[in-house]
């Protein structure tokens, strides 16, 4: 996990691609991260096998030779409302 200040959040940024079983997750002191102010930008989140809460926000990205897109999806209520804020 790397931590990133910046201003009145605190990013966390947690790349789950090595993680071997989801029961991992307990050994990584994730649980005194669990706090308002805090930003979590997860990487291969899916091998946590569920253990994680519903993200409100996911972003699927994609290259080809010539184009790069993003692709975001709303998770929760929080996550529809960032989208609606930046269309």
């Amino acid at each position: 996990m790397s931590v990133y200040e910046a201003g009145a959040l605190t990013l966390l940024h947690l790349d789950l691609y090595r993680l071997r079983d989801p029961g991992e997750l307990e050994h990584l002191g994730l649980r005194e991260w669990a706090r308002a102010g805090n930003l979590w930008l997860i990487e291969w989140p899916e091998r946590a096998g569920g253990l994680l809460p519903p993200a409100d926000l996911t972003v699927h990205l994609a290259a080809d030779a010539d184009v790069h897109r993003a692709e975001l999806t709303a998770g929760t209520d929080t996550g529809t409302a960032w989208i609606e804020r930046s269309s």
